[in-house]
């Protein structure tokens, strides 16, 4: 890497979106070498629905033993915007490995909320059949994980043109609502499916947006008695959450995995390019999104905790159901 990406070459909002809207795509392709490890950008007008998983939200087989199964092998369904988009093969390969989960990922790039929510129409970036409450109609998950940065720019057309910098309260009242209108519609999709809302990492442009951000995540899930994952805390500095940074100290597993430790020298390791302050790939980017191709620390890092939300929630309804 080169030298870190500085927030004071930012000169205000219009040039910040430009940036971001530059960064809507996903990495190029390329040895798939972004494989899960062992357990111990992107601008494009593209939003083609990725693959599904093989053998990905398939129920635990009929007959005796089906709801012990099902139990013992979380299905995990995962939505999102571009951070999800380069996240979904290393997490779908940690709750494989770590949980045993079926695992579907369908996210979309330069999507946010409302693109999800049924009834949103032509005005949205994701077709009907793969709405929230549709996947959740047909693939019964036991948890829908959400990552959402919080579109801000006015990207999507959902969003009716409102945005953090020129509307702030409609822009929060708005994401609020649709966080609540989302909620309401998976679980009437089906009964027990728990959402885990994933808090995001810091802004260098906007720090106060993403707090309050996570801050509406947090209240959804305590009035709804969902989930938290706080991936951000993982990509931000011990005493600084919501300070952003391009390089944190090495853990002891990316010291012991050479390729996340990007500056062993140094005892540090980039979690963004420096050409891509909100992305965490440390690929290039292209314009068609894909999952990230090459080992990055940022996304390891943010997937596992995803993963053990999953995993604690598991154990617990394990102990519980046990009692």
């Amino acid at each position: 890497m080169g030298r870190p990406w500085s927030v004071g070459v930012l000169t205000g909002w219009v040039l910040a979106g430009a940036l971001l809207l530059t960064a809507c795509g996903d990495p190029s392709s390329g040895p798939e070498t972004a494989s899960t490890p062992s357990s111990p950008r992107t601008a494009s007008t593209t939003h083609q629905r990725p693959a599904a998983t093989p053998g990905a939200g398939a129920g635990a087989s009929a007959g005796a033993g089906a709801e012990e199964a099902a139990a013992e092998r979380p299905t995990v369904l995962y939505l999102g915007d571009s951070l999800a988009m380069e996240n979904q093969k290393v997490l779908g390969g940690l709750l494989r490995e770590e949980e045993r989960a079926r695992y579907t990922s369908v996210p979309y790039s330069g999507t946010t909320l409302c693109d999800y929510l049924e009834g949103s129409g032509e005005k949205s970036l994701v077709p009907p059949k793969d709405k929230a409450a549709a996947l959740v109609r047909r693939l019964r998950p036991d948890f829908v994980v959400l990552q959402f940065w919080g579109n801000a720019w006015g990207y999507t057309p959902c969003m009716d043109g409102i945005t953090y910098d020129k509307e702030r309260d409609r822009y929060f009242a708005r994401y609020s609502a649709d966080a609540g209108r989302l909620t309401d519609q998976i679980a009437h999709a089906a009964s027990g499916a728990r959402i885990v809302w994933v808090l995001q990492g810091p802004d260098p442009v906007t720090p106060d947006r993403v707090r309050r951000v996570n801050a509406l995540y947090e209240r959804q899930a305590r009035a709804s008695g969902d989930l938290l994952a706080d991936a951000g805390k993982a990509v931000s500095g011990a005493s600084a959450r919501y300070t952003w940074t391009q390089y944190l100290p090495c853990t002891a597993y990316e010291r012991a995995h050479g390729p996340y430790c990007t500056q062993p020298g140094s005892g540090r390791t980039a979690l963004h390019r420096d050409d891509d302050y909100l992305h965490f790939c440390l690929a290039p980017t292209t314009s068609t999104p894909r999952p990230c191709p090459v080992r990055s620390p940022g996304i390891l890092r943010i997937s596992r905790v995803i993963s053990e939300a999953i995993g604690a929630a598991v154990a617990s309804a394990s102990a519980s159901a046990a009692d």
